[in-house]
């Protein structure tokens, strides 16, 4: 294989190096193959990135290897490259505010998948066009499995889960997180960027009362064996969760899948909602995008 080359993407000259080294290695799942993953996943990949700022999880070495989170753009990263500055007041670094990158653009997520940028994580709200920050305008459900539950005991919350979102005017849309759980989203009109915070814990809490032997919505381990959590925290906007159709760091290369609520309703095993690169580009190909979300809807209450 070729170790490095110079492509075009769209109007971009980009550098790729080390291409046959091995990120995946139980499955021999190369950089190179990261690559044209995103390149062929991008169509519906990038509507979902455009104008969230973006934090990815970096695996120079790898999935078995060292990995490291960047908020901040790397100072080498091209002029070509969207930054916008955002406040990060209590950031744990102490800084008041970073320079995000913005992936609006094929050349840009291509550059940062030559970096082994293999999860990209973002916000639910974005930014305007000269970086303005703008109120959240997803909800989001993030259904984690307290072993010994997995994604089976997930897709029963998230059943019930949907009644609640339709009952309340909401249109919720589902995927895999990629790793063991499904998050439930759903486009929201809202002026306080708090409110999809509280209203996520509210519904957290009375699927709790109403179904104390399958859902926690307290985030304290002890209280999750067995049960699924709703963690309604990742709408806290200094939050950020996995983007749709990004790679996660397993040890094959699954991805968060978007999904049918027939295939979640349908869940009896684990594989059933575990997906790799290759079956999510097969599934957009013969699906299209699953995870289009339809008109925002205001907050009850």
């Amino acid at each position: 294989m070729v170790e490095s080359a110079v492509v075009r993407v769209g109007e971009r000259r980009l550098k790729l190096s080390n291409l046959g080294k091995v990120l995946y290695p139980q499955v021999g799942f190369t950089k190179a193959e990261v690559i044209d993953y995103y390149t062929r996943i991008a169509p519906v990949l990038l509507p979902h990135l455009a104008g969230r700022p973006l934090t990815v999880r970096r695996f120079p070495d790898g999935v078995d290897g060292e990995s490291f989170f960047e908020k901040n753009a790397p100072s080498h990263a091209p002029e070509w490259v969207r930054r916008v500055r955002v406040e990060t007041p209590g950031s744990s670094r102490g800084s008041e505010y970073l320079d995000f990158v913005v992936v609006d653009d094929l050349p840009t997520l291509v550059w940062l998948a030559n970096l082994a940028a293999l999860e990209l994580h973002v916000p639910q709200w974005t930014v305007g066009p000269r970086g303005g920050r703008r109120s959240p305008d997803l909800v989001v459900f993030d259904l984690d499995p307290g072993p010994p539950a997995t994604v089976v005991e997930c897709a029963r919350v998230a059943v019930a889960l949907r009644e609640v979102l339709v009952a309340d005017g909401l249109s919720p849309v589902v995927k895999t997180s990629g790793s063991k759980g499904l998050q439930v989203y759903a486009a929201v009109e809202v002026s306080d960027p708090m409110r999809p915070s509280e209203y996520a814990k509210a519904v957290a809490r009375r699927l709790t009362r109403e179904r104390p032997g399958e859902v926690v919505w307290q985030m304290a381990k002890a209280a999750r064996t067995g049960k699924v959590l709703i963690d309604w925290s990742q709408n806290n906007p200094a939050k950020t969760t996995v983007a749709p159709y990004s790679l996660r760091a397993r040890s094959v290369p699954s991805v968060s899948t978007p999904v049918t609520w027939d295939e979640v309703a349908a869940c009896r095993s684990v594989s059933d909602l575990v997906f790799t690169a290759d079956q999510a580009r097969e599934r957009v190909e013969r699906l299209g995008d699953l995870f289009v979300v339809e008109k925002a809807s205001p907050l009850p209450g």
